[in-house]
């Protein structure tokens, strides 16, 4: 598939997004503070199971409402979807996608790889996305048609086209377990092909890996829109593609497979899934 082609906007439409990735950005941080205040406690933290493998801690639900109330009190017309208070919530006009604490069972074990995570739609469109990298502090924007960023840094996807060479980052079927024999089939193909494979735990980060090009590409069976929503907004701006299993353009809204990476090497990583 060839990259997708950068959308012309207009100035008025960028400073609109740039007031929405403000907003984002202010709640991120909020987010950021109390998780950061409750880090050294975190394994001491009660636990609440989801579904299998799958945790939530009160830090999670705090962050959340932290995020909802920057968000609400600058614009009170926005849908929140959120993984953890608003899962179901119907999306319509100006629709955040948040992951208050992506990494959620990092974050409970005391392992530094977990990020808070904001995509932004208008009317079913990505306009902005931001990542925060919690413990490092790095943080990752992207305003549709005016590229992606990290820490004011314009950040670019990978130009290796040799798939030897590649270094995959990928998320393990934790919460369905019907998909892990396909899973190990998949894996299976990408080892043998590349110089390496790696599960850090984190979607968000793993996808703003893919737009920094320190990760090649990236797959992962079953996603929810606050799990990808802000990574696929950085990757498509960072110049990279973002699809599913069948190789169609996934909105901030997709639940299920995906398949990112530069250019170069997402028919490859595409094509090599597909065959196990």
């Amino acid at each position: 598939m060839d990259e997708v082609a950068r959308v012309d906007v207009s100035a008025d439409d960028r400073e609109g997004h740039q007031s929405l990735l403000r907003i984002a950005i202010d709640a991120a941080d909020a987010a950021a503070a109390i998780i950061r205040s409750r880090a050294a406690d975190a394994v001491t933290l009660p636990w609440q199971l989801k579904t299998h493998s799958d945790f939530v801690s009160e830090v999670d639900t705090a962050a959340e409402r932290a995020i909802r109330d920057i968000i609400l009190s600058c614009r009170p017309d926005a849908v929140i979807l959120g993984e953890e208070l608003s899962p179901s919530a119907v999306p319509r006009g100006t629709t955040f996608v948040v992951d208050p604490l992506d990494g959620t069972t990092n974050f409970l074990h005391g392992f530094p790889v977990y990020a808070v995570s904001i995509g932004v739609m208008r009317d079913g469109v990505l306009e902005a996305a931001v990542v925060l990298d919690v413990p490092r502090g790095t943080r990752y924007t992207a305003v549709r048609g005016a590229g992606a960023w990290r820490d004011g840094e314009a950040i670019r996807v990978s130009t290796n086209a040799d798939p030897s060479r590649a270094l995959i980052g990928t998320g393990f079927p934790f919460k369905h377990l019907v998909h892990l024999e396909l899973y190990q089939r998949q894996f299976a193909a990408i080892m043998r092909t590349t110089s390496g494979v790696r599960r850090p735990g984190a979607a968000a980060l793993d996808l703003a890996a893919v737009a920094s090009g320190w990760f090649d590409g990236f797959w992962e069976l079953s996603l929810a829109p606050w799990d990808m929503a802000a990574g696929v907004l950085l990757i498509r701006e960072a110049g990279g593609v973002v699809t599913d299993l069948d190789g169609r353009e996934v909105t901030g809204l997709w639940s299920g497979p995906l398949v990112a990476a530069s250019a170069a090497l997402h028919e490859w990583l595409l094509t090599t899934v597909q065959s196990a």
